[in-house]
């Protein structure tokens, strides 16, 4: 790992549809092989189902993201020969990319015709606080809890 210099951020454009970087990031983290835009084109039509449901997509888009944010996960410390699973807080942009994922992936394994509605149903089930992107949420949140009592290994 390098220790001398910090990796610069690069600055995302938002999308041109609804202004939002999250979404651009969304759509960069969907793409598969380069092809943006067929992630764009599951994501828009993921965003018009929900609107067709009487929802504000962005809004329903936003839930979803901030429902599945991690607060805390468990990272291996070996200490004395022994490893022990500690529970540290996660940075912002951490929790950020971890919820983009989660939904992408379970969305993925969903049952159903097209991404389109896969993505949809994630997104909504996201929102409402259930579905598998949540359930992996309370159990990254549940080991964090198990294993509080190594927290002062943390460094």
């Amino acid at each position: 790992m390098a220790r001398r210099h910090v990796a610069q951020k690069r600055e995302i454009l938002p999308d041109p549809v609804y202004k939002e970087e999250v979404i651009t990031k969304f759509i960069n983290s969907m793409m598969i092989d380069g092809k943006k835009a067929a992630a764009e084109k599951a994501f828009y039509g993921a965003m018009e189902e929900i609107k067709g449901q009487g929802l504000d997509p962005v809004e329903t888009f936003k839930t979803a993201l901030d429902n599945a944010k991690p607060l805390l996960e468990v990272k291996s410390r070996r200490v004395g020969g022994s490893n022990y699973q500690v529970p540290i807080e996660i940075r912002p942009e951490r929790r950020q990319a971890l919820a983009l994922r989660w939904l992408i992936e379970f969305a993925r394994k969903r049952s159903g015709k097209s991404m389109v509605e896969r993505l949809a149903g994630e997104l909504l089930d996201a929102a409402n606080k259930r579905g598998a992107t949540i359930k992996r949420r309370e159990d990254v949140h549940k080991m964090a809890e198990a294993n509080k009592a190594f927290a002062h290994y943390r460094w």
